[in-house]
């Protein structure tokens, strides 16, 4: 599935926005990410086109890696990451979220 380009810096305030109230809705486990948990996230994405990841890694470096590993299997971008919570976004076929002109 293609995604966006690139978002622009209004179009990721608008998504930080509407993140805001989410909860997260996959959390990773002890096992870490695993490839049920990458099916989780495509789920949840194709559902909801914006969404939370709680990864509960207490080293940066490995949660860096863990966030990027997210993006490159999944296709989505990465809004922000706050702590050990990222937020992610990808348009789904029935483009729930319209995001602003960029």
């Amino acid at each position: 599935m293609a995604t966006a380009n690139n978002l622009s810096n209004k179009q990721k305030q608008f998504l930080k926005s509407q993140a805001h109230s989410l909860k997260p809705v996959v959390l990773l486990g002890n096992n870490g990410l695993t490839e049920g948990v990458l099916a989780e996230i495509e789920t949840a994405l194709a559902h909801h086109e914006l969404i939370k990841v709680k990864v509960p890694e207490e080293d940066r470096e490995v949660r860096a890696q863990i966030y990027a590993t997210i993006v490159a299997e999944t296709g989505a971008q990465q809004v922000q990451v706050i702590g050990k919570v990222q937020i992610l976004y990808r348009p789904s076929e029935l483009k729930k979220i319209t995001l602003p002109r960029g």
